[in-house]
Order: C-alpha cells, then structure tokens, then sequence
C-alpha cells in the first residue's frame, strides 16, 4: 500500500485487514469451513475489491481490503466485504463472526494448509493449538521503512488505547473472563508480545528481527508479535492492536484514529520533535495490560505521564491528539462521533456481555447479526445443515457459561 503523500498532504493511503471466526448455524461452536468458505468467495460478484485468505486455524478466515484514500469509500468497502463473506458463510451453513475470542469453541480446529502454517504450529506447540483469536489490522502508506520505524516511535504510546477502544472479546470457551479483551492475555504468550522496542532506525529494526529469528522464537524475520510494526510485505505503517471489532463502523474508527496518529507523527517529524521514550517497558506492558482488563470501562495508564486514568478520558485525549490531522482530511466529524458511540454504548465486549444474558448461542447470533447486518447473511439460516440454531435472533436461552503471524 503506497503513499502519494507525507504529512502535509490530505491523503495517505489506508487498509484494512479484518479476521473473523466461522461458526456453526445450528450449534454456535466454531467450524472448520473456512476451505469451503473461501472457494465460495471466488464465484460471488467482487463488489468489495477485497482478498480473501486463509488463516492459521481451519475456523478462521481474512478480509483484507482494497487500498482507500479516503474512509467513505473505506466504509463502503469493508461493510462489502464483509458481506461477501457472511453470504459464502452462509451458503455453507456457517456464520461470520467478528468477535477477539470464540464465545463458543467447537473440537480443536484443524491447522490450514501450508509450510508457513505448519512451521507455526510445530514452533508454538500447544500455545496455537486452540488460538482462535482474531483482530483488525490497519495499515497506513508510508514513504519508506526509516520513515515507517519513525512513525512507530511516535505511535506506540497510544497503542493501549487503540485496543481499549476495539476491546470485543471478554469470552473464553463459553465463560466470562473478566475481561474486555482476553485476545490480547492470549496473545502474550508469544515471545516479544505488546508494545513495540523504540528503534532508531529501520536497520536497528530489522537486525531485531533478525537476532529473534536466529534465537529460534519466530519462524523468521518476517514475523514478531509487536502491536505495530513497518510491514515486511508492504511500504506501510502496520498497527495491530485493535481486536476484531463488531461492526464496520468499528473497523472504519480504528483506521480513522490509526491515520490520524500516522499523520500526527509525519507532522512532528517534519518539524523535528523526536518521539518520547514513554512509556518504558514495563509500564508500557502495565498500560496494554489495563487495556486489556477493562477497556473503556475502568483505568487506563497514560501513555506519557504513567499514572492511571479513566480510559475514557484516554480515549478523547487520542481524539484530541490526532483532531488537527483528522480535520485537514475532513474526517474528524465522522470519527468524533464513531468514538462518541462506542464512549456513550459500550465497546464489543460490553455488548457482548448484555448479548450472553440470552445463553451463549444467542451471543453468537447477535454477533453474527452485527458483523454483517444484512439479514440474508446473518440470520442464522443454514443451507446445508437444516433449520436455524437455537436462539439465533430469538433471544432464546442457549447453554451457559487471532492468528499468529
């Protein structure tokens, strides 16, 4: 994804990688279809300009779309996307589901096909065996890598909040963590888990990378677990931080805020304000883990001052910090009320709390309904399994209680 523009001009280029659990239609529990489901995208009319893929677990797939310059269409694109996808579902009588965790897992779900995969789950052994996880990932056009490494510094203290805001998965194998995101406490247990190092250059950078690999911990240099990163594939600024959000809306605010801190941090750099070292490591890691525990509704660690404060108020001081650079690409409006919806009902994990009161296949129904509101793909229909899941979309009492890369 490349950029026409650093800085001072209105656009640089953004995307979005979406991932999503498949679910049964009939039971809730998570299905390995995503094979099936991904050769039923290849014959729908390709409205979206999106690609498809496979994930590491069989009950996993990805929607990456097209490159946008501009959120309107970005909007249009994903809500498309997401649409294609929830239909191929369908078809095989499944459900797409947007959720960071599976609220109802079924067996453990087999490894997709390829070399890449398989070298994962020999590395990480039981760790990936049942991480049903998912996230969004935003990318961001950025000139060249050393400007990529930059950007990063300057980003990586809001990082916690971007996750506070997308936090979608407080279930883990049909009970209640006590956590807005149980993705992220799964995902550290990777090695180098959380905030990025601060690097002075894009060669410090990718001798990091290189020294993991060679310790063994990661498949190659290609991969780390980092929230945000300069992508190996692309000329783009990779944040990783956000669960797999419930609606588009969601997907779209997370690529606002995430565009905003990019052209914040060209901004600064262009005018010679180095990145702050804050937060260190070890409050950095107390700051992802707060965001973790609680989302919007508890406290959050300030990314610069290291104390606590209401997340919340976190979350209008990262509005405050990217306003001028949303404002320049007339997006600020949109995302000032984006963020104002989720502040004032709740992020994903509180909705999917008030869901659960109706048993967990009901959960799964709602999300279903969330992630791609059209009722043909989402009411729970199965094509090839007969009848509907109980408690999808009726509110019926149901049992009770991502992907490494």
């Amino acid at each position: 994804m490349g950029s026409t523009a650093i800085g001072q001009e209105p656009g640089l280029t953004v995307g979005v990688e979406e991932e999503f659990l498949l679910a049964d239609a009939v039971t809730g529990e998570t299905t390995a279809r995503a094979g099936a489901v991904l050769a039923r995208t290849r014959h729908l009319p390709p409205r979206s300009g999106a690609q498809f893929h496979a994930e590491l677990l069989g009950t996993q797939v990805e929607a990456a779309s097209a490159v946008c310059t501009d959120l309107a269409t970005l909007e249009h694109r994903l809500a498309a996307a997401r649409g294609e996808l929830a239909e191929s579902a369908r078809r095989e009588g499944a459900l797409l589901v947007s959720s960071g965790t599976a609220p109802l897992p079924g067996p453990v779900p087999p490894t997709s096909e390829g070399e890449r995969f398989a070298r994962i789950r020999d590395l990480y052994a039981g760790v990936v065996r049942d991480y049903e996880v998912s996230g969004c990932h935003v990318h961001v056009g950025v000139p060249d890598r050393d400007t990529a490494v930059a950007v990063v510094n300057h980003l990586r203290p809001w990082l916690p909040t971007l996750l506070a805001v997308s936090a979608n998965s407080p279930f883990d194998r049909g009970s209640d963590t006590g956590y807005a995101s149980w993705r992220m406490v799964q995902q550290a247990r990777f090695p180098g888990a959380g905030l990025p190092p601060w690097f002075p250059s894009a060669a410090a950078h990718d001798r990091e990378t290189v020294r993991l690999a060679e310790c063994g911990v990661v498949v190659d240099p290609a991969m780390s677990f980092w929230l945000a990163r300069p992508s190996p594939h692309l000329p783009t600024v990779e944040v990783r931080a956000a669960d797999a959000v419930p609606t588009g809306d969601e997907a779209v605010l997370q690529a606002a805020l995430t565009r905003g801190l990019v052209r914040t941090a060209l901004a600064e750099l262009a005018a010679g304000r180095p990145a702050s070292r804050a937060p260190d490591d070890q409050v950095g890691a107390a700051a992802v883990w707060a965001a973790a525990r609680y989302g919007l509704a508890g406290e959050g660690v300030h990314p610069i001052e290291e104390r606590r404060v209401p997340a919340a108020r976190l979350a209008a001081a990262l509005l405050e910090h990217v306003a001028s650079a949303l404002e320049e690409t007339g997006d600020l409006g949109r995302t000032r009320e984006l963020l104002g919806r989720v502040l004032r009902a709740g992020t994903g994990a509180d909705h999917q709390r008030r869901a659960a009161a109706g048993g967990m296949r009901a959960l799964v129904g709602a999300l279903a309904r969330r992630t791609s509101p059209d009722p043909s793909t989402a009411n729970g229909d199965a094509a090839h399994g007969g009848g509907r899941m109980d408690g999808i979309g009726a509110g019926t009492a149901g049992p009770s209680p991502e992907t490494a890369r």
